[in-house]
């Protein structure tokens, strides 16, 4: 009873995380619209660090609960959902993405180098104070880069199409007035900022608390449950954002959300909680997370220089997400 107990826990403090993540994201939407941000930075930004607000949420919970492995595991798990799970799936969805050449040129490189980046830190199986504040400044100076490069894009009626209804039911006013005049904000918009927030805090809370139950009552590392449930479960913000992208055609947003959750993912959620205390990496997240890590992102960044990521590189993906899972399991 007490395993059915706290997988209910877990269930549901993982269902208060993409529903506070949902809230959040989509009043930061609207706040960005209404400041007429440009599209890509709306999704490598705004919904990238918003969708990604579980995965830090719950790596602080565990940091300070002593859990830190959890923190490690979830962020190469979540990176990997990221790539394998909803790159793949938007490519099925929508039968192919097609990628701008500036996501080749500039996005894609910046990806691996940070990737590359945050497996060398974690090389020596932890990551400390210094090396936490290194992967803050290289998200701040990734963050300057973005801003300041896509500062000429306008915002446009297509931005409208992949956020949430309530801001899709403005785009005929809108359009009817022949350009985006921005979007209302009132009380109600902050009101369901800080009640994401709240939610955001108190479903974090209770999935580590679950996560730990769990590992000890079934005796399992908790890494384990990070780099699949934990991961899985904080990813689907982004597997929402992403698809719904694709199947508008807006690839610039599917996978600018990617790209901007991977690397905030590494830099912030792997940065902040090293501030509070160094972060370990178990046998499981090094042994097979870390190299499926590196083969993910390389065959992201290879699969995109054609431009096009068509639906069977989509089902390579999801397949080789499968393999990592059985790998995890030791099936074979």
């Amino acid at each position: 009873m007490a395993v059915l107990f706290w997988i209910i826990i877990f269930i549901v403090s993982l269902a208060i995380l993409v529903k506070s993540a949902d809230w959040f994201v989509e009043s930061s939407e609207k706040i960005g619209l209404a400041l007429k941000i440009s599209p890509f930075i709306i999704g490598v930004t705004i919904v990238a660090i918003g969708t990604s607000f579980p995965e830090l949420i719950s790596s602080i919970f565990a940091v300070l609960k002593g859990n830190s492995e959890i923190v490690t595991a979830n962020i190469i798990g979540s990176n990997l959902a990221n790539i394998l799970l909803i790159i793949g799936f938007s490519a099925v969805v929508a039968g192919r993405l097609i990628v701008k050449r500036s996501l080749i040129d500039l996005d894609a490189p910046l990806l691996a180098v940070i990737t590359f980046l945050f497996l060398f830190i974690m090389w020596d199986g932890k990551i400390v104070f210094g090396e936490g504040i290194l992967l803050i400044l290289a998200f701040l100076i990734y963050l300057f880069y973005t801003i300041f490069q896509r500062r000429e894009e306008e915002i446009t009626p297509e931005i409208i199409e992949v956020l949430p209804s309530r801001v899709e039911r403005r785009r005929k006013k809108m359009e009817k007035a022949g350009k985006i005049k921005g979007v209302e904000i009132n009380f109600k918009v902050f009101l369901f900022l800080i009640l994401g927030m709240g939610g955001l805090i108190i479903g974090a809370y209770y999935t580590i608390e679950s996560v730990v139950k769990l590992s000890e009552i079934l005796k399992i590392s908790t890494s384990l449950i990070a780099i699949t449930a934990v991961a899985i479960g904080t990813s689907l913000p982004e597997l929402v954002v992403s698809i719904r992208a694709a199947l508008k055609k807006k690839y610039e947003i599917a996978l600018g959300n990617v790209f901007g959750s991977n690397v905030f993912n590494i830099l912030l959620v792997g940065g902040i909680p090293a501030l509070i205390h160094p972060l370990v990496v178990d046998k499981i997240t090094f042994g097979i997370g870390l190299p499926f890590l590196f083969a993910a992102t390389l065959l992201f960044v290879i699969s995109g220089i054609s431009r096009r990521i068509h639906i069977w590189e989509g089902l390579m993906y999801l397949l080789l997400y499968i393999l990592f899972i059985i790998k995890l399991t030791g099936l074979f």
